[in-house]
């Protein structure tokens, strides 16, 4: 008991005297209180200090003589030797070159530098694009023959195949380090190797002359892509930049391709500011001609008459956060009054056969903003295009004194969606002005430069899909393919734009279904009408032709197997139930039923 009482009292005492030593200590030592057998002993420790506080002032280092500090010792850690450049630590840690896989490091792939160079890079990517697509469309019958002697003399049989097979082939040399800017020098050379096949029903609708059959095969080798791209300077140490490209390059317009998007050959300087806050592009675009059976570039045909301007600008977070504004100004110029152009499969394209089938040439400007981003919830991508311009010849007006015309149009589309988990519910709705009267000197049909819309279902929808032609109306076409538009030009590809035309409103529901990450369900119901019937009274000479153009309904099915983008097959379905307007212009069957019409699209892309 007693020894007890002594511990406790010595326990007691050395807590008063630490208690009273440590003040005296600050700044110096702390005495703190271990434990050795059954007594306590006090002990010295250095003080603890806290973090960030100012303990004196710190002598200043001096500058360092570099021409004395001698190289790396050998037994230093190796993680510390400098290397000349990251390809050999690469090569140290075991990595080594897969030249068909193209997500392992392949000199092929531009992940390492060709052999004896620190940073030149060469990049190739190949692609097999497969397309088989069963349709129905409204189709005439030749004026010349028939396949059905007795059979309606207007309308024939619809029932078609398509089949196309694209090989891309894109090859990139380029200099410079390129994970954090652009590449100082870049030639890029892509040709696209084609074959399409198409089989219809009725004599002359592939070509011309009707003695060459209901059978058509084709092969065309097209050049998408030949540009140099040189990059000028950088502006900032967050590497804003300006560059420019010169050559056959890609390029659009806008978000979705509403006015042009497409590969020609031009000149364009761009580049970015503000930690890309802003973002600009200034171009010349001169057209080449098309095949007229592919769509890719002929380079056997004299560069067209027809060019634009092109001036944008892109602002990020604006009007708000996370939503991006562009303004844009393009002036398109057209001379191509002064021969006439027939494609390869014998039929006229320049002048379009419209109204009087006259040679003529436009001016036009077109003023637009684009917005594409989140807006809350939502997400919501919007267009508006004005155009304005002159046409010298107006192939509807029928005065030979006067016919000069003012084109005055306009155009608007917006798309927001909102996403729940794993589906997400778009809304679709586009308004293209149509020509309210045709014999006037003022051309109001919205007509765009080469569109190629990622809108309302895209290439899945029939209407956007599907050239539809306007029979008996003149050797146009009533909509063109992956167009959305109601233009009544001769063809996108080697046509002029035409203002004279119906105009067009589209109202859309669609649904996109994540399944699966490799499994997606895309459905779209679209409601599309005519904005103004005047010019179609016109050039069918027929009594009222009602607005209601009919039902879109259209489905796909998109699985990528490898949960990435170089296996992708896609299979879609698309159905037009036709409305009063439809049945005005076209009798679907020779029987008087109306049929509905129809797009398979069978789809797989290969991609290295």
């Amino acid at each position: 008991m007693a020894n007890r009482l002594r511990l406790a009292i010595a326990s007691t005492a050395a807590a008063v005297l630490l208690a009273a030593v440590a003040p005296a200590q600050a700044g110096k030592e702390r005495l703190r209180t271990v434990t050795a057998g059954e007594k306590p002993i006090l002990v010295q420790d250095s003080v603890r200090r806290i973090p960030q506080r100012r303990q004196g002032a710190i002598a200043p280092i001096p500058p360092a003589d570099l021409s004395r500090i001698g190289p790396p010792q050998p037994n230093l850690p190796s993680e510390f030797i400098p290397i000349p450049d990251r390809w050999r630590l690469v090569d140290s840690l075991g990595v080594k070159v897969n030249f068909w896989d193209p997500y392992n490091q392949n000199t092929l792939k531009a992940d390492r530098p060709l052999p004896g160079t620190q940073d030149f890079f060469f990049n190739l990517a190949v692609i097999s694009d497969t397309v088989i697509e069963p349709r129905r469309l409204p189709t005439p019958i030749s004026p010349n023959s028939t396949q059905k002697p007795g059979s309606n003399d207007t309308f024939g049989e619809g029932e078609q195949l398509f089949y196309l097979q694209n090989l891309v082939v894109s090859l990139s040399f380029l200099q410079g380090d390129t994970a954090y800017r652009p590449p100082d020098i870049e030639f890029r050379f892509t040709p696209v190797f084609n074959f399409s096949r198409a089989e219809v029903e009725e004599l002359a609708v592939l070509r011309r002359n009707p003695a060459e059959g209901t059978v058509r095969n084709d092969v065309h080798v097209g050049i998408q892509e030949a540009f140099f791209d040189y990059h000028l300077r950088n502006v900032s140490s967050r590497f804003d930049f300006d560059s420019f490209r010169i050559g056959i390059q890609p390029f659009s317009t806008d978000f979705r391709g509403f006015l042009f998007q497409d590969n020609q050959l031009g000149f364009r300087l761009f580049g970015n500011r503000d930690n890309n806050l802003f973002q600009y592009n200034i171009g010349y675009f001169r057209r080449l001609e098309k095949d007229t059976n592919s769509g890719l570039n002929d380079f056997g045909e004299e560069i067209r008459k027809d060019e634009f301007f092109i001036a944008n600008l892109y602002l990020q977070d604006l009007p708000r956060l996370g939503f991006v504004s562009q303004f844009t100004i393009l002036h398109n110029r057209n001379d191509e009054d002064s021969e006439f152009f027939f494609n390869k499969n014998g039929f006229i394209e320049r002048p379009a056969s419209f109204g009087d089938e006259r040679l003529h040439k436009y001016n036009v400007t077109y003023l637009g903003y684009n917005g594409d981003g989140r807006v809350g919830r939502a997400q919501l991508t919007t267009s508006f295009y004005y155009a304005i311009g002159e046409d010298n010849h107006s192939q509807l007006n029928g005065n030979l004194i006067d016919d000069n015309a003012d084109i005055r149009a306009y155009f608007f589309a917006a798309e927001p969606s909102f996403d729940f988990d794993w589906i997400r519910v778009r809304g679709s709705f586009l308004l293209a002005s149509g020509d309210s009267d045709p014999f006037d000197n003022r051309q109001e049909g919205f007509s765009a430069l080469f569109e190629n819309p990622q809108f309302a279902g895209g290439d899945t929808s029939f209407w956007i899909r599907q050239g539809i032609p306007l029979i008996g109306g003149g050797g146009v076409q009533l909509t063109q393919r992956n167009g959305v538009l109601a233009e009544l030009r001769s063809s996108k590809e080697h046509g002029q734009s035409n203002f004279n035309n119906p105009g067009i409103v589209l109202v859309g529901l669609g649904t996109d279904f994540d399944v699966t990450p490799e499994l997606r369900i895309s459905t779209n119901f679209n409601n599309l009408r005519f904005e103004d019937t005047s010019n179609l009274q016109v050039l069918r000479n027929q009594g009222e032709i009602a607005e209601e153009i009919g039902w879109d309904i259209s489905a796909a099915v998109i699985w990528r197997p490898l949960f990435i983008q170089n296996i992708v097959m896609r299979l879609s379905g698309a159905a037009l139930v036709p409305g009063p307007g439809f049945k005005d212009l076209f009798a679907t069957s020779q029987d008087g039923d109306d049929e509905i019409l129809y797009s398979i699209l069978a789809n797989g892309t290969l991609t290295f």
